[in-house]
């Protein structure tokens, strides 16, 4: 491997095209779709853990995070996983009942990181995480997010109640395929969250 996704982020010399950011983002879900399909979650979904050859080609790197999952009942897992700036919400709320959903969260980070080349929650603590997360996307409701209160830390702090920014705020130069695509991962409900799989 000659690189990977975050040294071409990083590289001021080189500016990711709408064409290449499409094709990192096909290659990303398809081995994405594939981990699902053999019900393994990564949980640590990140540039630095995509790695690209000579050839362009995208491989998903760093299994020491993995774990199977079981679709007919949910595992009680860690919630100390993936790196913070792509971490779920429900991780960051302490959940230790989650599944591959969490690996879904961490492509849209990275699918808005591609526009913008920088983070798009970059918390320097769990706290400021979720409240980076909270004043973007809004107000997370029993609607929106069914078993919010339930989690491990919802009462442990409180955010000032704010509205969500726009998409085509937050990813100006994004195509309205791309911000639709965005906005159905990164979703506070995981299980709204659309597979991989099912992405065209």
């Amino acid at each position: 491997m000659d690189s990977g996704l975050w040294e071409l982020l990083h590289d001021k010399k080189i500016h990711l095209t709408i064409p290449h950011v499409k094709t990192y983002m096909q290659m990303l879900l398809k081995g994405v779709s594939y981990l699902h399909g053999k019900f393994i979650m990564h949980r640590d979904l990140k540039p630095a853990n995509l790695l690209i050859d000579k050839a362009g080609i995208l491989k998903i790197a760093d299994f020491g995070l993995a774990r199977s999952f079981d679709v007919e009942r949910w595992g009680q897992y860690t919630p100390e996983v993936a790196s913070r700036w792509y971490r779920a919400p429900e991780l960051l709320y302490a959940s230790r009942c989650y599944d591959q959903s969490v690996d879904l969260w961490a492509v849209g980070c990275i699918l808005g990181e591609m526009y913008t080349n920088a983070p798009l929650f970059p918390g320097e603590s769990d706290i400021e995480q979720l409240a980076m997360v909270l004043h973007k996307l809004g107000t997370p409701t029993e609607d929106s997010w069914p078993g919010l209160k339930d989690l491990p830390d919802y009462n442990k702090i409180t955010f000032a109640p704010s509205d969500p920014v726009p998409w085509s705020t937050m990813l100006p130069n994004a195509s309205p395929d791309t911000l639709d695509l965005i906005s159905k991962l990164l979703l506070y409900d995981g299980q709204k969250r659309l597979p991989a799989n099912e992405v065209s």
